[in-house]
Parts: C-alpha cells; sequence; structure tokens
C-alpha cells in the first residue's frame, strides 16, 4: 500500500490544467473539426513539407557550430569559450528539435533522406538513438499521460514547491541529469541487442571529437565544449522546454488539457524553443503538420476561439513561476 501511495504522489496530474471557463466549446466550424484538427482541404496545405528550405535549415546550423567552434578556437581568450559553452545548450536544442521534426518525417518528402539526416546529423550528434525516440514519442503522441506515456515523471507532479524546482534545475546544471541520460548509452555495449545503436552513436561522437580536433587543434574542446554543456546547459533547457510544454497537465481528448500555450518571445525562440516548436499545442493537435506551418495552425485555433487568452500564458517567466508555487512537500524521488 505505501508503495501504491507513493506512486500515485509522484504520478499525480492535472494541477495546471485550465478552468473549464477557458476552455469554451467551439468546436467544429467551417475550418476545424470537432478534435480541432483541420478539415481536409486546410489540413493538406497546412501539411506541406519545404524539403529544400528545411535542407538549408540543417545545412545552416552546422555551419554556424562549425563557424563558432573555430572563431574560438582561433581567438584563444576565454570569453569565447565561455560563450561557446553556454551557446551550445541552444545548439543542442535546435540538434534536438529538428531531429524530432525527422522522428515525425516532417523534414523532406523523401522519407529515406529525412531518416538519414535525421539520425546521422541531427540525433547521433546530440546523443540521441533515433528509431528508439521514433517509437516512444509517438507512443506519447498517441495517448498523452495515459498507460504508455513514456515521460510522464517529467511532466507530473506540478506545481511543485519553489525548492523542488531549484533541485532538479540545479542538479541539470550540475551534470548530475545528464551522467543519468549518458550511462545508458555506455551500457549499449554490453547488450547484443542494443550494441549496434549504441556504437553508432559513440562512433558520431567519435567523429565529432575528431573533426573537432583537426579544426581548432585542441583535442580538448569535444570533452569541454560538446560533451560538457551537453550535459549541463542543454539538460536546463530542456527541462524548462519540456515542462513549459506538458507539466501538470492531464489525460484527455481535448488537447488543451493536455498541452500548455505560451505566448512566444524572440529570447525563448532563441534559448529553447527554436524553429517554431513553442506553438506546441498546435502541434499536438495535428502532429502531421510541420514546424513552419504551425504559427498558421495556431492561427487557426485563435481564430476560432478555441485558444483564449485566459488559458494562454503571457510568458515562459509567468509559467515557470507558476509551475514552482506547489505547497507541501517535494514528490518521492525529487
Amino acid at each position: 500500500m505505501a508503495a501504491t501511495a507513493e506512486s500515485e504522489a509522484r504520478f499525480r496530474t492535472g494541477g495546471m490544467v485550465p478552468p473549464a471557463s477557458a476552455l469554451p466549446d467551439v468546436l467544429p466550424t467551417d475550418r476545424l473539426t470537432v478534435s480541432a484538427k483541420p478539415v481536409p482541404e486546410l489540413r493538406a496545405e497546412l501539411r506541406r513539407i519545404a524539403s529544400w528550405r528545411n535542407a538549408w535549415t540543417v545545412a545552416s546550423l552546422w555551419l554556424v557550430i562549425v563557424a563558432g567552434w573555430w572563431v574560438v578556437a582561433r581567438w584563444g581568450h576565454p570569453i569565447g569559450f565561455v560563450a561557446l559553452f553556454v551557446l551550445m545548450g541552444p545548439a543542442f536544442a535546435r540538434l534536438a528539435i529538428l531531429g524530432h521534426e525527422a522522428a515525425h518525417r516532417l523534414l523532406f518528402r523523401n522519407r529515406t533522406a529525412n531518416d538519414l539526416v535525421g539520425r546521422w546529423l541531427l540525433d547521433y550528434p546530440a546523443f540521441v538513438p533515433f528509431d528508439v525516440y521514433r517509437r516512444s514519442h509517438f507512443a506519447h503522441h498517441r495517448d498523452e499521460f495515459g498507460p504508455g506515456e513514456p515521460d510522464i515523471p517529467l511532466y507530473a507532479g506540478y506545481p511543485i514547491p519553489a525548492s523542488s524546482w531549484r533541485r532538479k534545475l540545479l542538479r541539470d546544471a550540475f551534470g548530475s541529469s545528464g551522467w543519468k541520460n549518458l550511462q545508458p548509452l555506455l551500457r549499449t555495449v554490453t547488450s547484443r541487442t542494443a550494441r549496434p545503436i549504441g556504437l553508432r552513436i559513440i562512433g558520431t561522437q567519435a567523429l565529432i571529437w575528431a573533426g573537432s580536433w583537426a579544426l581548432t587543434g585542441r583535442w580538448w574542446m569535444y570533452p569541454l565544449f560538446w560533451l560538457a554543456p551537453w550535459m549541463t546547459v542543454w539538460r536546463v533547457l530542456n527541462r524548462l522546454r519540456a515542462v513549459a510544454e506538458h507539466g501538470g497537465m492531464e489525460r484527455s481528448e481535448d488537447r488543451r488539457r493536455t498541452t500548455h500555450h505560451i505566448r512566444q518571445s524572440w529570447s525563448a525562440r532563441f534559448w529553447i524553443v527554436p524553429y517554431k516548436t513553442g506553438w506546441h499545442l498546435a502541434h499536438h493537435v495535428d502532429m502531421g503538420v510541420p514546424w513552419r506551418n504551425l504559427p498558421a495552425l495556431h492561427q487557426e485555433l485563435v481564430s476560432s476561439g478555441w485558444v483564449t487568452e485566459a488559458l494562454t500564458y503571457p510568458s515562459y517567466r509567468t509559467f515557470w513561476k507558476a509551475c514552482a508555487s506547489g505547497a507541501g512537500t517535494s514528490v518521492p524521488g525529487d
């Protein structure tokens, strides 16, 4: 009984669901179905994939990363090294979001190209097993907060006490969460079934290490400015984004009860929600809409009256303050 009570406390959901007054029943309309998805004609328009533009997006991201490393190494100033360490956090955010797009098969119309780029240029460099992530992420989309929700430990329990929120972020910032995420990858080399995927990721990291050494002439650039930011800065940014997407929500067919909407700003888009991923409610309404078209879908939701000001957080700072406003003691495992 004690174990059951502990589990229920740990996975408490629904603490940050908008009130019923903020969720008007206005669907269907002539442009949206009862589930808020676009009608077929509009859906066909919104689901167009901009393959060539996305190819440039991926290429330009890697150009910026390589150029940044080269400039910092040539300059050799401590300020440059500090800036590179911090800015690799948003770089990993961009790799992860584009990898997420590839997992949804929305990066390129050609599926072979989509998966090839998704694996080798986006997810493996960011320590993500592409195919495993795809299966897990689709389970998340099939039934948010349902029995098969893989990310419920990340989303449940909110709002939490401010002290608990600080502890989570400090664990991220000092590498504890990063090490917890790195260990399963290292253990894959001892598993016959998981070894092929693990070796692909480890091999990709070895190539990045060799390439960065050749580019900068410094062997220590990789562990200090690739691995370390992934284990620290990126973990903080990833938690801030993930909790802002689903923290404290609950299982429901109404996506307004499973997914938050937060007003977007240029600073948030730079640091944590690049490539329009901050329009996350629209993404969960129709996961077949590519990232470039999510603001257009969101505007349809607003125009219909389905998304209201009452359920919209004015900023990420406001949201994080709300998610750290819980009373009582921390949840088990915190």
